[in-house]
């Protein structure tokens, strides 16, 4: 038998009582099909910390409003944490969710977090945040589903300056810097917020900002003394999107950073789940061979996904974008020669060894 709940019609401040109200009496096995104005993934991890029992959810539609889940309860958690998915949430709304949960946290409170890829930027993310009271530990890794215990060690609260994330980038190893900031920036609301604090100026990646997003944000330094610089950066809610240029075609053969690459297939993931989405992505990439490529369609701009691939694929990695309008984005994903994957990676080692690019 399954319980319907129906919260359209609730303040949202109401949300947490109603839902509490109704899993009280619940048992083992229960379900529940809920439907609300937007995500309760905190408060369903809110519920599991206070209650100390298990509870799995799904939702039917993730991209859809208002927001349709399954719930079901399970065993008492005797003392473990309970377990938050976010697969099934768009990637825009999984960091505001998993910021939420952990600022309600008290010290030695935590869940588990089940993520498509490594969460690693969601680590630095917290540590800039909060401090050094971030517990994390890797239960799995790969496959499409990567588990982290993530616990709040001590009692921290967020500054509350009105940035949407934070980011002291000294503590962040110099190879992961800037995927982690692109990573991150791609998922801002219009309009949000971001602060960096570096040992410097940052301004190479200022410079890369400017050829991947062109006029599209805002950049303003807010204090700077030696060793740290404290920078805003904007999204500007006028942007139009992605400002880095992209050739609309329906050739086979595409140029892309002045190479051919041959496209062998079209992927389209719009109607799979998020959860299954990466990994397909990734098993595509996985089956190119040099000069080959996919013309992959989704339905809204796969930004994150490049700065993943850019952070773990080799120099052969290309990314072209071929169509950007709402609902429907296109964009070549290939594997260059060996040649040209050898060149770049020259070209590159030659900037490092000549030192024509700044540490950060």
């Amino acid at each position: 038998m399954t319980t319907e709940l129906n919260l359209r019609g609730q303040p949202n401040d109401e949300y947490r009582t109603r839902l509490f109200e109704t899993l009280t009496d619940a048992e083992t096995g229960d379900v529940f099909a809920i439907v609300a104005k937007e995500d309760i993934d905190p408060y369903l991890v809110r519920y599991q910390i206070e209650h100390d029992r298990a509870l799995e959810w799904e939702y039917e539609h993730p991209d859809a409003e208002p927001r349709e889940l399954r719930l079901t309860v399970g065993e008492p958690l005797e003392g473990e944490f309970g377990t938050i998915d976010v697969r099934d949430l768009k990637p825009q709304r999984r960091h505001e969710a998993l910021l939420e949960i952990f600022d309600t946290l008290e010290a030695g409170e935590g869940f588990v977090l089940v993520n498509d890829h490594d969460p690693k930027p969601l680590y630095h993310e917290l540590r800039s945040m909060y401090g050094d009271v971030v517990g994390w530990e890797y239960a799995s890794e790969g496959d499409g589903e990567w588990r982290v215990e993530i616990e709040k060690t001590a009692a921290s609260e967020a500054d509350g300056e009105d940035v949407v994330t934070r980011y002291d980038v000294r503590k962040i190893p110099k190879q992961e810097r800037h995927p982690t900031i692109h990573h991150r920036y791609g998922m801002l609301p219009d309009g949000g917020t971001m602060e960096l604090i570096a040992p410097h100026e940052p301004r190479p990646l200022r410079q890369e900002f400017r050829q991947q997003y062109g006029d599209t944000f805002d950049w303003e330094i807010v204090d700077q003394e030696p060793g740290r610089c404290r920078v805003h950066i904007t999204k500007r809610s006028d942007a139009d999107g992605d400002a880095s240029s992209g050739i609309e075609t329906d050739a086979n053969d595409a140029a892309v950073d002045g190479e051919s690459l041959e496209t062998t297939a079209e992927l389209d993931v719009r109607d799979l789940p998020p959860a299954q989405r990466h990994e397909r992505i990734f098993d595509a990439y996985a089956e190119l061979a040099g000069g080959e490529g996919f013309v992959l369609v989704n339905d809204h701009d796969p930004k994150p996904l490049y700065h993943q691939f850019e952070a773990e694929a080799g120099p052969e990695f290309r990314w072209e974008y071929r169509k950007r309008e709402p609902g429907e984005f296109r964009v070549l994903i290939g594997k260059a020669d060996a040649s040209g994957a050898e060149l770049e990676a020259s070209n590159h080692s030659s900037r490092e060894e000549t030192g024509s690019e700044a540490p950060f």
